[in-house]
């Protein structure tokens, strides 16, 4: 179980442009990893949303704002253009960093348990430490939770 303070498990994974973002390139930078289910449902697309919108706020606390699920390079790149957002959504269609990131586990539904991914956070420091950790998160309000806990590690 990944912890604060725990070194953040490196990752390299395609973006919605093609792209290979690997969170060692983003060293000196706080990354706010988010973990979504599913693109272009009613919640993701709630939370993408208030992400793009205080992406600004996030640039002047030395932030990457980086989305993580198991849809396809594809699905991404649509989702990303249909809600205009303006930082990448990575694809994890074999779970690797979704699970060395805990953020892949039980869930019920209509009173089914099935494994699926959680809404999460991991906050990772310029030292590629965690710092912090929101193993379940709102869609609606938490880009502004995160923007002030970076304000208070400042």
């Amino acid at each position: 179980m990944l912890k604060e303070g725990d070194p953040a498990p490196d990752f390299r994974l395609p973006a919605d442009d093609g792209s290979e973002i690997s969170l060692k390139d983003l060293r000196g930078k706080h990354v706010a990893l988010y973990f979504y289910p599913k693109a272009s449902t009613p919640g993701c697309t709630t939370e993408a949303i208030e992400f793009r919108d205080l992406k600004k706020d996030f640039d002047k606390l030395n932030a990457v704002i980086l989305g993580c699920s198991a849809d396809s390079v594809a699905l991404q790149a649509k989702f990303k253009a249909n809600q205009k957002l303006n930082f990448p959504l990575l694809s994890d269609p074999n779970f690797t960093v979704i699970e060395s990131y805990d953020a892949r586990r039980m869930k019920s539904f209509l009173g089914k348990s099935f494994l699926g991914i959680v809404r999460s956070t991991v906050l990772v420091g310029p030292d590629g430490n965690v710092e912090k950790i929101w193993a379940t998160a709102k869609s609606k309000g938490h880009a502004a939770e995160i923007v002030e806990a970076l304000k208070t590690l400042q």
